[in-house]
């Protein structure tokens, strides 16, 4: 027997509702949403009005702590997509909750725009890092990103302008589906649109200029991309270690002895689901990372500055490992094989002997896949040109039973 109901209501308010949604919010006995939504109920709210708490956590404590009372929460738009009907789903069973979707932002923006949602991206930026764009900022793309409020357009613009995408069109849709709906379009590099509402969704028409900040969608994504000291698993390299990684959705690695992040980064970019970890013991490296998660539009990279095995203990238990730098130090590579979830994959790179020497080790003692790498490249010798081979990789593949 559902207690809650979940009603999501747009800028035109009562107006918009079926009977039964109004239902809903008249037989609540208490009702909760933000003061814009419950501005636009009021009319059909007879039992007590509840303002969202900061922080938003807060709030949903205070919606359970009423379980069995006839609730209602008001959402923006559809309340499943990037709203609060998700967040009481992870608490609550769908049986105790009636939901009444209204049209969302999305919905109302392609239909505005003649834009085909299954063709499109739609992210939301509220409340949460712009740079949640870049990877999908490819030829031709078109994106409708929900911002925070009236600062974000321009702040959207900006990015995209020191990305190499300034001539993108960027509409801005206001106040969907209400008396104060407006819609306004202009190229990013010379947006100057003021007076905008904080109730705003951006759609984003992208056109690149040449040198702009494409990610490619393999793995394996150029070195120059990155910021590093040297320490990098370079691009061939990598593309072989994250094919033997082997991501899955919603899974966690561990990169021990990240460098620049370029594993656990690529990690990332191959499924928004996906989570990862990076360990670094040398504070300028971390730092390094941070600025290359945001470059690469996963700020989410969880990063830890210290040193294995020490930093690991506490940390979730991971789906994959992957160890770049330090993994012949004592300890490393035991602590990573405890920790790794049954069913885990564990990949270690060697360049040197020691390394080496612990990997065929390992390999002899769990099983596993052992693969030498040679890479070449051209260089230069006198007037001619010859191939000069890279240091030799050792890696070792092995899944936990």
């Amino acid at each position: 027997m559902s207690w809650l109901s979940v009603v999501g209501i747009g800028e035109d308010g009562l107006a918009g509702l079926g009977q039964a949604a109004r239902d809903a919010i008249a037989k609540a006995e208490i009702v909760f949403g933000g003061a814009r939504h419950l501005e636009l109920a009021a009319p059909a709210v007879t039992g007590e009005a509840r303002p969202w708490l900061s922080p938003f956590s807060a709030s949903i404590e205070a919606v359970l702590a009423e379980r069995g009372r006839p609730v209602c929460v008001l959402a923006s738009g559809d309340p499943f997509h990037y709203g609060v009907g998700a967040t009481l789903a992870r608490h609550l069973d769908a049986s105790q909750m009636a939901v009444y979707p209204h049209s969302s932002a999305f919905s109302l923006a392609a239909g505005r725009l003649g834009w085909a949602l299954q063709d499109i991206t739609s992210l939301s930026l509220h409340g949460r890092p712009l740079d949640l764009i870049r990877p999908h900022l490819h030829p031709a793309a078109r994106i409708l990103a929900l911002t925070s409020d009236e600062h974000g357009p321009a702040a959207l613009a900006k990015l995209l302008t020191e990305a190499g995408f300034g001539i993108s069109i960027l509409t801005v849709l206001e106040a969907l589906g209400g008396p104060r709906e407006r819609i306004r379009s202009q190229v990013a590099m010379s947006f100057a649109l003021s007076d905008i509402d904080p109730l705003n969704i951006c759609a984003v028409t992208v056109v690149p200029l040449p040198g702009a900040r494409i990610l490619p969608l393999t793995p394996g994504l150029d070195d120059g991309l990155f910021e590093h000291d040297g320490q990098i698993t370079k691009r061939e390299i990598r593309a072989l270690t994250l094919s033997a990684l082997a991501p899955r959705r919603g899974e966690l690695l561990w990169d021990i002895g990240a460098g620049s992040g370029s594993i656990a980064i690529e990690w990332l970019l191959a499924d928004p689901s996906m989570k990862a970890i990076a360990i670094e013991a040398n504070p300028e490296r971390s730092a390094r990372i941070r600025h290359n998660a945001a470059n690469f539009g996963v700020p989410d990279l969880n990063l830890i500055t210290g040193t294995a095995p020490q930093i690991l203990a506490g940390l979730e238990s991971p789906h994959a490992i992957f160890i770049g730098g330090g993994g012949s130090d004592p300890g490393v590579l035991d602590a990573a094989i405890a920790a790794l979830r049954p069913g885990g994959r564990l990949v270690a790179n060697a360049v040197t002997l020691e390394m080496e020497a612990l990997l065929l080790a390992s390999h002899a003692e769990h099983g596993g896949s052992l693969t030498r790498i040679d890479i070449a490249r051209p260089s230069p010798v006198g007037s001619m040109t010859a191939w000069r081979p890279a240091m030799p990789i050792t890696q070792w593949a092995w899944m936990k039973g």
